[in-house]
This record gives structure tokens, C-alpha cells and sequence, in this order.
């Protein structure tokens, strides 16, 4: 992945954002990541940033289960060109955020939890935790 496609990425999904949300930016030690074009963007922006130490996936579990849903369940591994890809990764994210009801959020959609005030109850384990701890 190249830095410069990550960051046209990043300006897009950060000019959609609510001025006044929190946003917690989570990603692996890809290069595209770590370069400072898009470091210095997120900074930038406000945005928090969560980044494995080690690229191990359970680091940060909940974002890797986003990210595994997406790749496995929502969007195709080739497209035949760009505006196909555009189209099927929007309607992938609209399905994610605004239909799919997810079992960490108390089988709410995440698109109404981001609407309500206060604690949500965690249906979550942190997997990853224990076996650190056993170590």
C-alpha cells in the first residue's frame, strides 16, 4: 500500500468526521502508517493513535475484529477496477456502520451507539490479556 493513497484515504474519512467526536485512528506497522505525511495528518486532526508495538493483531483485537469483518465478510479480495472497489467498499461500510448488528456492542448498530450518551455495557473479553498474563 502506498503512503500517498493512505493519506488521500485518511483527508476523506477526516473530512467526514464530526468537528467535536473523539476518533481513535488504530493501525499495524505498516509503512503507510508510520510515514510522517500521516502521522503529522492524524496529529494534525486531534485524532488518537493506536498502533500495535509489535504488529501483532491481538494488541489491539476489537479494531482488528473491524478490520477482519470488512476483509472477510464484506469486501471481495480483487475488483475488476477502481470504481467497482469504491463501490462495493462504500456499500461495505454502510452495511458495518448503519445494518449489521454487532454482539460487542449489545447487538446494537454501531451507527446508533455513536448517537447515545453515557457508559455502554461491554460484551466484549480481552482475550489477548489472559494469555499475556500467563505468560
Amino acid at each position: 500500500m502506498k503512503v500517498s493513497s493512505a493519506v488521500v484515504a485518511l483527508k476523506k474519512a477526516l473530512g467526514q468526521k464530526p468537528v467535536e467526536r473523539i476518533v481513535i485512528h488504530h493501525g499495524d506497522r505498516g509503512i503507510q502508517y508510520c510515514s510522517h505525511e500521516y502521522v503529522n495528518l492524524l496529529q494534525q486532526n486531534h485524532v488518537m493513535i493506536s498502533m500495535t508495538q509489535s504488529g501483532d493483531p491481538l494488541e489491539n483485537a476489537i479494531a482488528e475484529r473491524v478490520n477482519g469483518i470488512l476483509k472477510t465478510e464484506l469486501i471481495s479480495s480483487s475488483y475488476e477496477d477502481i470504481d467497482k472497489a469504491a463501490i462495493s467498499i462504500a456499500r461495505a461500510v454502510t452495511v458495518y456502520n448503519y445494518k449489521r448488528r454487532h454482539s460487542s456492542l449489545n447487538w446494537q448498530i454501531p451507527a446508533e451507539v455513536h448517537t447515545q450518551k453515557g457508559p455502554q455495557i461491554k460484551r466484549w473479553k480481552n482475550y489477548y490479556y489472559k494469555a499475556k498474563s500467563a505468560e
